[in-house]
């Protein structure tokens, strides 16, 4: 299974898949999988913005 890093700034959230990370911020796990893309790291800063990091 593939984990994800969930941050906010420096500041790491929680680690888990990407159904896990959904439930945990109560999004659909299509966002969280937004919060990985070049779209959504353009679109916000990274001290307000999340950012999730696959893990290897």
């Amino acid at each position: 299974m593939t984990e994800y890093a969930l941050y906010k700034g420096d500041e790491l959230l929680k680690i888990g898949t990407v159904d896990e990370l959904a439930e945990y911020k109560g999004v659909k796990r299509e966002t969280i999988l937004f919060y990985t893309s070049p779209t959504y790291t353009k679109r916000t800063t990274e001290k307000n913005g999340l950012r999730a990091v696959k893990l290897d």
